[in-house]
């Protein structure tokens, strides 16, 4: 599968780095503008307030990204999403894309291993874990094509997996279940709990 040309918005802000998730917190974060919060507490309630406020208002928002992570100089991940809110004031700082997001991977070929599209994602910082939500498809170098309302991606493990209902739709039929395990290219998966219909070539 070739890679597809990018087209480069000229709004877009495009980052590289060493380590993806450094580019999220070490280039995005302190590279954009983001709104400080100042509060004036008269009393130990508002001040509750306040904080309470900071956790659920994202530091920074960005519009137009697209991070690209490469390895001794080769592009390994491509990231696009229409909007990007960096929550810092959590007890578990996040990342969110509210208006969906597109992943690429490709090999030392520059080919697209795989590549995702989900109307919603959030990535945890410290966790190091996607969870990309809302018509998830992903798609792998064979053609096969994965369909489901939630998926997981943990980089540290490099796995991707669902504990939702998934359909794959593959050369020999289509297969569906609840639960699924895969690398995190999508090329050996396992479906739990598995109904569907495959197609026998008679030849």
């Amino acid at each position: 599968m070739k890679q597809q040309p990018f087209e480069q918005d000229p709004n877009c802000i495009t980052l590289q780095g060493n380590r993806f998730q450094q580019s999220i917190l070490k280039y995005i974060v302190p590279a954009i503008a983001g709104t400080i919060f100042l509060f004036s507490c008269k009393t130990d309630l508002e001040m509750v307030d306040a904080f309470a406020d900071k956790e659920r208002i994202p530091s920074i928002t960005a519009k137009n990204i697209e991070i690209v992570y490469t390895e001794l100089g080769q592009t390994k991940l491509h990231v696009i999403a229409p909007e990007t809110q960096h929550f810092k004031f959590t007890e578990e700082p996040y990342t969110e894309f509210p208006k969906g997001i597109t992943v690429y991977t490709f090999n030392d070929s520059l080919e697209v291993e795989s590549q995702l599209k989900a109307n919603f994602a959030i990535y945890y910082d410290e966790k190091k874990l996607w969870n990309a939500k809302y018509n998830v498809v992903a798609m792998n170098k064979k053609g096969e094509i994965l369909n489901t309302e939630q998926l997981f991606w943990d980089e540290a493990k490099k796995t991707i997996y669902s504990n939702d209902m998934v359909k794959i739709t593959t050369a020999d039929g289509v297969i569906f279940g609840e639960g699924f395990d895969s690398d995190e290219n999508f090329d050996n998966w396992v479906i739990k709990k598995t109904s569907g219909t495959i197609y026998v070539n008679d030849d």
